[in-house]
């Protein structure tokens, strides 16, 4: 259904989609995606922010995201991991907190 597409418009689409569910666990949670390190064409970098905190990189290929992006279960499994990433990106933020 959604499967292909050029490199914008599935870098697009990854930023919607990335976007989407990490604000479901935290609104104020922002994305930041830009070429990977292979470089734009061919790889997306992406990192989630929340105020000074960022998580870790995480590496997407472009031909696996625009090959994948119509499959329901290789999304699912990609929002999982987003939510994940988001949840330990605010609890470190919380254990932060009642370090101070």
């Amino acid at each position: 259904m959604f499967s292909g597409g050029s490199y914008h418009e599935v870098e697009r689409w990854l930023w919607n989609f990335l976007t989407s569910h990490a604000k479901h666990v935290n609104p104020r949670i922002e994305v930041a995606l830009g070429a990977g390190d292979e470089g734009e064409g061919t790889s997306y970098a992406a990192r989630l922010k929340l105020g000074a905190r960022v998580s870790p990189v995480v590496e997407f290929d472009f031909s696996e995201v625009a090959a994948n992006r119509g499959s329901l279960a290789w999304c699912a499994a990609l929002a999982e991991r987003t939510k994940r990433l988001a949840r330990e990106l605010v609890a470190q933020g919380a254990a932060d907190a009642r370090a101070r």
